[in-house]
Order: structure tokens, then sequence, then C-alpha cells
């Protein structure tokens, strides 16, 4: 199933900087592993915000559950998730 999340993270004040450092790289090597994994298969960055939009192509939203859990930002993320299906106009063929 694929999935069209929008996350925005929502660091609190007075965060101590190391901490949210190391969360940071934990959190690009995470969102690495699941791109490798073909699961994180889109993801852009929004101009000017600590904020993406991803595309997710997982079994069902109990996986995608378990994968935006297992990001280590999640505890900070405000995450807005539509379900997507083909389009019959799409020129996209046998996918």
């Amino acid at each position: 199933m694929l999935f069209h999340v929008h996350i925005d993270v929502q660091v609190p004040h007075g965060i101590d900087q190391d901490m949210l450092k190391q969360l940071s790289e934990r959190e690009h090597e995470r969102a690495k592993e699941l791109q490798l994994q073909g699961k994180w298969t889109h993801l852009w960055r929004v101009a000017g915000k600590f904020s993406n939009i991803s595309i997710f192509d997982v079994a069902d939203p109990a996986e995608l559950h378990e994968v935006l859990n297992s990001l280590p930002l999640y505890p900070f993320m405000h995450v807005e998730v539509t379900a997507l299906c083909r389009h019959p106009g799409s020129l996209e063929l046998n996918k």
C-alpha cells in the first residue's frame, strides 16, 4: 500500500542540542535503511521548515505505524497520513 505522509518535526524549546544532534544522526540512518528496503520510496524536504513530504510503500497501515514509530524523532513529530491508490488516468502502466 502506498501512503502520502506529511511529517512536521516540533522540537521542544530548551532541548539539549547534543541530544538533538544524536537523534538527527540516528534519524538519517534509519531513513536510509528504510529507503534501501524500498519502504520509504520518496522523501522531500519542505523548504524553510523542519518538515518533509514522503511516500511509503508498506503492506498495510499497521506496518506504516511500526515504521513511523521506529524513527528516532517520532516523539517530536506531527504526522498526517493519506492512503493512496493508482489513478485510472495515470500513465504509469503496470505498476
